[in-house]
């Protein structure tokens, strides 16, 4: 902890985690304490120490949490006990975001701070709308507008009537609420009624809405569309000159909430993936991975590390947990000798490689009796000695077929983590699953099915939540779908999360 504090006043730009800057992402994972908004979305406290005191304030219309000046209090007392305090708003904090209030007290009250801009509602709204917000022939100018200057009042002070007659681009925050009012005075002002408006809520995530229309239309096209609040409200003849080609809400998964079943620990990628293809993704952890291993058992194993002609990689889990207890004891990669290395699957694979080590057998199919075969039927694994990397659940079959006759291997196990159930009971993401549902569930284990089974009462949909339509990442996962009597619709051609999505695309595009 530093002896002088300091706040860093950062924009978290309008919700899609990837719009962060650098620097906001490096404080944040450097702060003792951070302060956040309704705005700033939760997952970046992901990127938080786990020993950071987080602090939410979060504002909405009609729904304050604290005070503007118990906010800043909160700030200065923190600073003042030598703590890095991250006070993260979104959008941008000085754009209808308070910073300027904020920075203010910090200086009077003599506390060292630091801005850090973010990306505004207006500008990532356009841009994932795909409007224009300045163009040569419509519009040489932008301004930005807010529907009620302070969240607290609840009332307007800016009169309309003056922009009635723009010739360039206005950007509404916070206008929805007031936006009878605001169009009644545009018009009064001179405003055509065919003057094109567009909306977008919840701009840049993957619960993005958009609606269209003009100023004479608007009115009725938002109660239609039935959006709400947070909305950025787009006015100008550049809107009629959006872009054609949807490459936000025009992708494959766009308005599809998806559950991802993974361990805490694995589930990006899989989100990412899901994400990039436009799903909303839920994360629901049903098991956690932790480290867990004999110590005696570890350093015999090392201690011969170099007389295994075979490790076998069962998991990334598995691999990553290995290497970084294999760093501890050794400085030098090639104490590992001259062993081969199979992995169970790709996924598993691509761990391995980020050492810059060659895998030299993945079976075709990403399961323990697929390794087997190919070690036991083209490798001639009679008398080698073999290391299999597992968890707590090991892999009995894939040494028991090792060991047999049909193989007839030295085989030594090494299990260097646990999989254990989490609780979901009071988990905001099952929570948010009971009532509102989700389009699919994906199964990336049989040990994911089991959990979601035996947590059955905390993941019961409540009336009207949208029915999942459950996919398995492959065979076993079926077996075990199949065995505790649960429907599945499709399971990936090979299992792999590159094909599992691409499975879940089409069957979920075909209902």
């Amino acid at each position: 902890m530093s002896q002088q504090g300091k706040v860093y006043l950062i924009g978290a730009g309008p919700g899609d985690p990837g719009l962060v800057t650098v620097r906001a992402r490096e404080l944040i994972e450097l702060a003792d304490v951070i302060v956040y908004d309704y705005l700033a979305n939760p997952k970046l406290l992901d990127w938080a120490r786990t020993d950071a005191e987080k602090i939410y304030v979060g504002k909405r219309s009609g729904m304050h949490s604290i005070p503007q000046d118990e906010i800043e209090e909160i700030l200065v007392d923190r600073a003042n006990k030598g703590l890095q305090v991250v006070r993260l708003k979104g959008g941008d904090p000085f754009v209808f975001g308070r910073g300027g209030e904020e920075a203010s007290e910090l200086q009077i009250d003599k506390i060292p701070f630091e801005i850090v801009p973010g990306v505004t509602a207006a500008l990532a709204a356009a841009a994932y709308a795909g409007i224009p917000l300045s163009h040569r022939d419509y519009s040489s100018s932008i301004t930005f507008l807010t529907g009620h200057e302070n969240p607290e009042k609840h009332s307007l002070s800016i009169d309309f009537k003056l922009y009635g007659q723009t010739n360039g681009t206005l950007c509404l925050y916070m206008g929805v609420g007031q936006l009878p009012r605001i169009i009644k005075e545009l018009k009064a002002g001179g405003m055509s009624g065919d003057m094109p408006v567009g909306i977008i809520q919840w701009a840049t995530l993957s619960r993005q809405k958009s609606v269209f229309g003009t100023i004479d239309s608007i009115l009725e096209d938002i109660e239609q569309s039935g959006i709400g609040t947070p909305a950025m409200i787009i006015i100008g003849q550049v809107v009629a000159q959006r872009s054609k080609t949807e490459w936000f809400e025009g992708r494959p998964l766009f308005g599809k909430r998806i559950v991802v079943t993974r361990a805490r620990e694995q589930a990006g990628q899989l989100s990412q993936i899901l994400s990039d293809q436009g799903a909303e993704v839920i994360e629901l952890p049903f098991i956690s991975v932790e480290q867990h291993f004999d110590p005696q058992r570890l350093s015999e194993i090392f201690a011969g590390i170099a007389v295994y002609e075979w490790i076998i990689f069962t998991s990334a889990n598995g691999v990553k947990n290995f290497f970084e207890l294999f760093y501890k004891a050794y400085d030098d990669i090639r104490c590992l000798g001259p062993m081969r290395i199979a992995a169970v699957g790709a996924a598993t694979a691509r761990e391995v490689k980020k050492h810059k080590l060659k895998v030299d057998l993945v079976p075709q199919k990403a399961n323990a009796d697929a390794l087997a075969d190919e070690l036991i039927e083209n490798e001639g694994i009679e008398s080698v000695q073999i290391l299999v990397i597992t968890g707590n659940q090991n892999r009995d079959n894939l040494v028991k077929r090792l060991e047999s006759d049909e193989g007839r291997a030295i085989v030594d196990t090494l299990p260097l983590y646990k999989t254990t159930k989490t609780d979901l009971s009071q988990n905001p993401a099952a929570e948010r699953f009971r009532k509102e549902g989700a389009d699919a569930v994906l199964f990336t284990s049989s040990s994911t099915v089991k959990s979601f089974v035996e947590q059955h009462a905390a993941l019961t949909l409540e009336p009207g939540a949208r029915k999942p339509a459950f996919g398995s990442i492959g065979p076993l996962t079926t077996k075990t779908l199949e065995e505790l009597k649960l429907p599945i619709a499709f399971e990936a051609p090979q299992a792999s999360l590159e094909h599992f999505v691409v499975e879940t695309i089409s069957s979920l595009n075909a209902q």
